[in-house]
C-alpha cells in the first residue's frame, strides 16, 4: 500500500471510530503525523486528497476541519467525474439511472405523504403541452429531483441528482429533434404520479423504467451508438 493511501486509511479509521466528527478540527500536523506514525509529507498528501473529495476543509491560517460529511457534499465528486463524459458515454449514465431510479420511486411510493404526492402532481399539471423545450427540461429535472428526494434515502437521491443533471444536454437535444417529446414526457410523468397515488410501488417501478428507457433508446438511435445486450 502506498504511504499516502495508508495515511488516508488511518484518517478514515479515525472518522469511523468517532475520534473525528463532522466539524472537528484536526490536531496540528506534527502531532497528528507522530500519532499516526506517518511522515508529515505523507499526511499532507492525504489531507490534500481528502479535501478534493470534500471530507476535509483546509482553512488557510485556521487549520483543517472535518466537513459536515453530508451525502450531497461528498457525492459532488461523482458530478465532477460525470461531467467529463461525452455523448457516447452518456448512454451509460441513462443505464445507471434506469437501474437506480425505479428503486427510488418504489421507496417514494411507500414513504411520501398524500400531500407530497399531490404537490408532485401539481408540478406536472402546471406545465402546458405547448411549453418550450427549455421549460420542459427544467420541469423534467425538477420532477425527478423531487421524486427521488421522496424516497427518503439521501445517498440515493444525491447520486441520482448528479446523474440526472449530467444528462441535461441530451434532454435538450431530444426535445429539439423528436416530435411530441413534450406531450410524451408529461403523459409519462402523470402515469408515474397516478401509480404513486394508488400506492402501487411495482407499477411506479415499471413506469419509471419505461420512461427512462425511452430516452435511452432514442439517444442510442440518434447517436448511432450500439449498446451491448
Amino acid at each position: 500500500m502506498a504511504v499516502t493511501d495508508e495515511a488516508i486509511l488511518k484518517i478514515k479509521e479515525m472518522l469511523l471510530a468517532g475520534e473525528l466528527r463532522p466539524g472537528d478540527r484536526l490536531p496540528p500536523e506534527k502531532e497528528l503525523s507522530e500519532r499516526l506514525g506517518l511522515s508529515r509529507s505523507s499526511l499532507r498528501e492525504a489531507v490534500r486528497a481528502l479535501e478534493l473529495i470534500r471530507v476535509l476543509d483546509v482553512r488557510q491560517g485556521d487549520g483543517t476541519y472535518v466537513t459536515s460529511l453530508e451525502p450531497r457534499l461528498l457525492l459532488e465528486a461523482i458530478g465532477f467525474v460525470v461531467d467529463l463524459h461525452q455523448d457516447g458515454t452518456v448512454l451509460e449514465l441513462f443505464e445507471v439511472r434506469r437501474i437506480l431510479e425505479p428503486a427510488a420511486g418504489a421507496l417514494a411510493t411507500h414513504r411520501a405523504s398524500a400531500e407530497e404526492v399531490t404537490a408532485l402532481r401539481a408540478l406536472v399539471d402546471d406545465l402546458a403541452p405547448g411549453t418550450s423545450v427549455e421549460d420542459l427540461v427544467a420541469h423534467d429535472l425538477e420532477f425527478h429531483r423531487r421524486l427521488t428526494e421522496l424516497s427518503g434515502n439521501t445517498y440515493l437521491s444525491s447520486i441520482l441528482e448528479q446523474l440526472s443533471s449530467s444528462t441535461h444536454r441530451a434532454r435538450i437535444w431530444r426535445g429539439l429533434t423528436e416530435g411530441g417529446a413534450v406531450g410524451r414526457t408529461l403523459e409519462e410523468h402523470r402515469s408515474i404520479v397516478d401509480a404513486m397515488e394508488s400506492r402501487d410501488a411495482d407499477l411506479v417501478r415499471s413506469c419509471l423504467t419505461v420512461h427512462i428507457a425511452g430516452v435511452e433508446r432514442w439517444l442510442a438511435r440518434a447517436a448511432a451508438v450500439e449498446r451491448p445486450v
